[in-house]
Formats: C-alpha cells, structure tokens, sequence
C-alpha cells in the first residue's frame, strides 16, 4: 500500500535530500506535497531552495509557503551550517515551479477532511505549521496517522548542549505538537549523527549521472561546512525521517515520553526524556536511536540513480 505523505521542511541540504529520497520511491510514497517554514534561513530563501529543488528534479506537487517564524520569538537560522543561501554549492538555472499563494492551514485541513486514508505529516523544520495547524483545527488529528519529524535530542543538542535547531527555533510549536496525542516518530541527534556519509561516498557522486553531480556540488558545500562543528562525515539528518517510512527495519528505536522545555534558559528547547526506571508516561514518543548506516545510505543512493536514469532516459529521446 502506497502511504500519503506531505513534507514541511526549511531547505536545507538535508530537506533536499529527503524530497529526492520520497520521490524516488512513487510505488511506496506518494508525496502529496511540500511546504517550508522559516527556518534554517528566511522563509523566502527556503521557498526559493524547495522550488530549484523541485523543478530539478522534475516534480510536479504543490509548493506552498507556510510561515515566516516562530510563535513567540524571532527567527533564529543557521547561515553558518548551510550557507548564505541556505542550500550552498549549487547553482540552480532561473525556472518557473509554482509556488502557491494559498492559505498552508486552509489547505491543509481541506486536503486531510478529503482524505479517505489518513496522512503522515513529515516534518523536518520547526515545528510552526503543524503547531498552527493543531491548534486551529483540533478536530483534524485523527486524519493524521503520525507525525515523522527530524528534531531534538535524547542525549545532547547541537544549537546549544541541550537544544537541537529544530526544536529550539520554535519550542512552543514543538510543544503543541508533541502533546497532540497523534503518533510521533522522532529523529534525533541520537540517531541522525550515525546516519551519515563519509567524504569518500560524496566523492564518488562525480562518477554517476547528472543528478547525482549536482547533489555533489551540495554535499561537498555541506561536508566541509560540517567541520567547523568537529563533523568529519556528513549526517543526514532530514532523510531519516523519509527512509523510516520506507523501512522501519533500518532503525531502532525506544518509547519515551517527552516534554519541550519552553522556560528561557540554558534548556530551552531541549526535548527532555522521562528517563526514570518508572517514567510517567504523558506524550510518549518513539524514538529512533540507532540506524544501519549502509542500508541508510543505500537508500539515498538507489534514489540518486533513479533520478540519474530519468534524466539520461529523457535526454535520449
């Protein structure tokens, strides 16, 4: 059975990465459409990236903007992580992939109430919209089968020792959302950071089709952006969500009941684990904590190829 998905992302190399991985696999995903969240840059530039991405890639789903910034805050991106772009080391050609003016929560709710099998929301940026969206139309959580994010930390943070970016960004959307009661599955640092590439896999990219090459010029950008954080090898963060849906088998995981620290501070956003031999079970969350990294990889790399034979197919004509 093919399962619905929406994507909601910040492109992002990562994002990127993931709508290729959940296009390439039409027979298991059906991808419904995209939106993007102010996130890893403004919301202007992320719409921008998941536009060239799309029309790269020949898609033809939806692209509507959602919104610019947090609930509360201001927006906090990561030029330092994915460059001024926020998608550094590829140079897209001009080109005219719509980009919708809908209302994103008017859209949403219409598209789950017409829904007869219910969808899984992928959600790899802050969590804003999806937070809107449960708050406007409560009602509409049983259309959701889940909600398969990349976001937080069992063990450690990134953006601060014990906040991940995601989650920091928007914590009081994270928040709403993790307390929904709608099946979440959470990709976090705990298993992103051992899902990787190691510089000899990107290298290997020149060798390979067009696509490929093009997504070379993203990943090296990204490889070495990754170091001045201490990364030797890539993690990709985002594709976990999408190789999940596509086998669950390739991870393990564990349930935990998980709160959103929302108090200023140094644990603002941290996504705190009832780690207690007895936890008090509340929002319980399955977490997704250890990958098999060649299978992982293997993934990305069979949805390269799939685009690189589109592309020499169409050529050939």
């Amino acid at each position: 059975m093919v399962k619905k998905i929406w994507i909601d992302c910040d492109p992002g190399h990562d994002d990127a990465l993931a709508i290729l991985t959940a296009l390439a696999y039409p027979e298991k995903l059906k991808l419904l459409g995209v939106s993007t969240i102010g996130g890893n840059e403004s919301l202007d530039k992320v719409t921008n990236n998941a536009k060239n991405i799309l029309h790269l890639l020949n898609a033809k789903v939806p692209l509507i903007p959602g919104e610019r910034g947090p609930l509360v805050k201001s927006l906090r991106s990561a030029p330092e992580a994915h460059g001024e772009s926020g998608m550094d080391g590829i140079e897209f050609v001009e080109n005219d992939y719509p980009i919708s003016k809908t209302n994103l929560i008017e859209y949403w709710y219409q598209l789950l109430i017409d829904s007869i099998e219910p969808i899984t929301m992928v959600a790899i940026g802050p969590l804003t919209n999806l937070a809107l969206l449960l708050k406007t139309y409560p009602e509409i959580k049983t259309k959701i089968e889940a909600i398969c994010l990349m976001g937080g930390g069992i063990d450690h943070g990134n953006i601060t020792p014990a906040a991940e970016f995601n989650i920091y960004v928007d914590p009081e959307a994270a928040q709403i959302v993790y307390q929904s009661g709608i099946p979440i599955v959470m990709a976090g640092l705990d298993v992103t950071e051992k899902s990787y590439l190691t510089r000899l896999e990107i290298d290997q990219l020149k060798q390979h089709g067009s696509i490929s090459q093009k997504i070379y010029g993203l990943l090296d950008f990204y490889n070495k952006s990754g170091r001045q954080f201490g990364f030797e090898v890539s993690p990709m963060h985002d594709l976990c969500t999408i190789v999940y849906l596509l086998n669950p088998e390739v991870f393990n995981g564990k349930n935990y009941s998980i709160e959103i620290v929302t108090d200023e501070g140094l644990t603002r956003g941290m996504t705190l684990a009832d780690l207690r031999k007895k936890p008090v079970v509340k929002n319980e969350t399955f977490v997704l904590l250890e990958s098999d990294r060649e299978k992982y990889v293997t993934y990305l790399m069979e949805s390269l190829a799939y685009f690189d034979q589109k592309v020499s197919m169409k050529e050939g004509q």
